[in-house]
Formats: structure tokens, sequence, C-alpha cells
């Protein structure tokens, strides 16, 4: 169990990184890829854009390194609140072919906070 959990973390690390760089790092680009994105100040982009490049690290390296592991359920809890409120905000946007993916990743986040709760 402990393999697949390690490779639903790496898939949810790999996906927020490529998002949170796109956001943090890559405006423009990512106003070409989300149509949201117009509609939010740039600074807020920005802001997603790093909690997800953080959450995305402390997903992986606190129990990768055991140092601290409990930071990698809390960074999991973190990164699905952030992937739920952006489907609400698409939901009041009526973006509904949007929710897809938050859908998937909030599936991959609980289940990796929920794993890793348990086994601390």
């Amino acid at each position: 169990m402990n393999i697949a959990i390690w490779i639903i973390q790496g898939l949810a690390a790999l996906g927020f990184v490529y998002s949170g760089w796109l956001k943090a790092f890559q405006y423009e680009k990512a106003k070409e890829s989300w149509i949201w994105v117009k509609d939010v100040s740039k600074e807020f982009v920005v802001f997603i854009g790093l909690a997800e490049l953080f959450g995305a690290l402390g997903i992986i390296l606190p129990q990768a390194l055991n140092i601290a592991p409990v930071l990698t359920p809390i960074a999991a809890t973190g990164l699905a609140a952030v992937v739920l409120f952006g489907a609400l905000y698409h939901v009041s946007r009526k973006e509904y072919r949007e929710i897809g993916v938050n859908i998937v990743f909030f599936a991959l986040t609980v289940f990796v906070a929920i794993s890793r709760f348990c086994s601390i």
C-alpha cells in the first residue's frame, strides 16, 4: 500500500508543479491556458501558483526525508482545499468542464492526506 501512496503523491506533486509553475512564473502562458486567469488579479494567480508549488514540495519532501513527516498530510490537506475552492469558483462561473481536473486532484490529495494521517 505504501508504494501506491507514493505513486499517488508523485502524480499529485507533478500536476501541482506544472500548474503552479505556469501560474507563478509564466503568467502569460497561464492566461492562454485557463480562461479564468484573465478575470482575477495577476498577484492572486501568482499566489495560487506559489501555494501549489510549496504544497507539491510539502506532499513529497517531509515524508521522503523523514523530517517532520506530519507535514505531508497537512500539505495534502492544504492542496485539497486549494482544489476544492477552485472547483467552487468554476461552479460559480458555470465552467463545468473545468471541474473534472479539480475532482481528480481533490481525490488524490484527500487520499494522500487520509493515508498519511493514518500511518503516523
